[in-house]
């Protein structure tokens, strides 16, 4: 694969310097670069959890190699979870984020897309998109998933990838089918989302449109989400996000077809589970009592 520019985080700037650093890579790049800002370094591996897990590699069809986690349920699985994680840093600093499944009896899978942790590449969303669906492809391989119930968890970015993946996984009518996907503060489009985060500083203000129109429409997740149905969708987001603003998940449950779910929480940005109330509604719309 050829070098791929690095990418820059879609977050607050709050230096001069950080400022005008983005707005050169930005036109150097396009907008699509403010969705990636991955490291690799390791915060925590899951047997520091206490949880029994395997690395799994897996290879792309474009050349790449990625990394994940494959950790069992601690008994008889009720189902398994696929993982999608966020935009910053790697499965590691993500991980919190499932780790209380294996213990309530389903199995996770969580990949870091091309250039995360221990994944090679750069990131890009067409190459996230792919990455995405190879570690989905893997996962449903697997004996043990086969026969039990499957759900995507995907979260901010994550859950922009997982609506484009599930919305084509349903329309194909890909085998297994999936049984529920769940939204953890996502954005409702791709543009949408960089369009409002250009437009908070003065320096990005006046490109906010030009450099929008630079990022693919063809995977915005208002305009995906109908498309799972007749999968189950729970939408989650929190009030007090100050990262993805409450009203990309509101927009997001409308343009949602039934059955559909809500979910309205007062965590911060990716806080979700820290919540223990939270927890139970998820596993309740996965049909856990």
């Amino acid at each position: 694969m050829a070098t791929r520019t690095p990418r820059v985080l879609l977050r607050a700037l709050n230096t001069l310097t950080g400022i005008a650093a983005a707005f050169i890579l930005l036109l150097q790049t396009g907008c699509s670069s403010v969705f990636f800002y991955p490291d690799n370094v390791t915060y925590v591996t899951p047997d520091r959890l206490n949880l029994e897990y395997e690395d799994v590699f897996l290879n792309t069809p474009d050349g790449e190699t990625l990394h994940g986690w494959w950790l069992p349920a601690t008994s008889e699985p009720r189902g398994s979870v696929y993982f999608l994680h966020g935009n910053a840093q790697n499965i590691s600093s993500h991980i919190m984020n499932v780790a209380w499944l294996p213990e309530r009896r389903y199995n996770v899978f969580l990949i870091d897309y091309r250039g995360y942790g221990r994944s090679t590449g750069a990131p890009d969303i067409e190459g996230t998109l792919h990455d995405a669906e190879t570690g989905l492809r893997w996962l449903v391989e697997q004996p043990e998933v086969k026969s039990q119930p499957l759900f995507l968890l995907g979260q901010s970015l994550g859950g922009a990838l997982g609506t484009a993946l599930a919305s084509e996984w349903v329309k194909r009518g890909q085998q297994p089918p999936l049984d529920g996907v769940i939204l953890d503060g996502t954005f409702n489009g791709f543009r949408a989302i960089a369009r409002e985060k250009l437009g908070e500083f003065w320096l990005t203000w006046p490109l906010q449109v030009p450099l929008s129109l630079t990022i693919t429409d063809e995977y915005e997740p208002y305009e995906r989400i109908g498309d799972i149905s007749p999968v189950p969708v729970m939408v989650i987001h929190s009030v007090r996000d100050g990262i993805i603003p409450f009203h990309h998940g509101e927009q997001l449950y409308e343009a949602a077809e039934e059955p559909k779910k809500f979910l309205r929480t007062d965590t911060g940005h990716g806080s979700t589970f820290m919540i223990p109330g939270y927890k139970e509604e998820v596993l309740g719309f996965m049909g856990q009592p």
